[in-house]
């Protein structure tokens, strides 16, 4: 006989299943450690699972991406990483980039502040438009146009090729 609830947990290992590896990236990108990320992960699917009562249909990956976003502002308000920390930038999905490639994206990414960082990470490695990055961070549109705005222009200051910079 198939319960109400042997349902829900049916719907909640395949949510894990496509959503796992989502996730893992999103929190390697948060936080630049494979170790960390893995951990936020598993803390955030452990959270999920226990209110996947109330998670609504359709709206599981931004409540757990919510509780990745929340678990990392936690954990920079404990410590804040060096930009120096040599990073695993594991991403297997990927195989056409290159290890200079991933060292350089980490680096890049580890130079902006956790906020520009966070904006970044949610508007441009996982595509969400202005108005869900606001939502899953807790700040205004305005806010995360500035945030994206200003860590966009500290990475084309600090990161352009020599002599293509801006012309000014």
């Amino acid at each position: 006989m198939v319960t109400r609830t042997t349902t829900r947990e049916a719907e909640f290992v395949a949510f894990v299943s496509s959503s796992s590896r989502y996730l893992a990236r999103t929190a390697y990108l948060l936080t630049g450690n494979s170790d960390i990320a893995n951990d936020m992960v598993q803390e955030s699917l452990t959270r999920t699972y226990a209110a996947w009562r109330r998670v609504r249909p359709g709206e599981a990956r931004a409540y757990a991406r919510r509780i990745l976003v929340n678990l990392n502002t936690d954990r920079w308000r404990r410590r804040t990483p060096t930009a120096t920390e040599l990073w695993d930038f594991a991403d297997p999905g990927n195989a056409e980039r290159t290890v200079d490639d991933r060292d350089q994206i980490a680096r890049m990414l580890a130079s902006l502040g956790p906020q520009q960082r966070r904006v970044i990470v949610l508007r441009y490695f996982d595509d969400l438009p202005e108005a869900e990055v606001a939502a899953c961070l807790g700040i205004s549109v305005g806010a995360v146009k500035s945030a994206c705005s200003r860590g966009l222009a500290s990475l084309r200051d600090d990161f352009a090729p020599a002599g293509k910079g801006d012309p000014t």
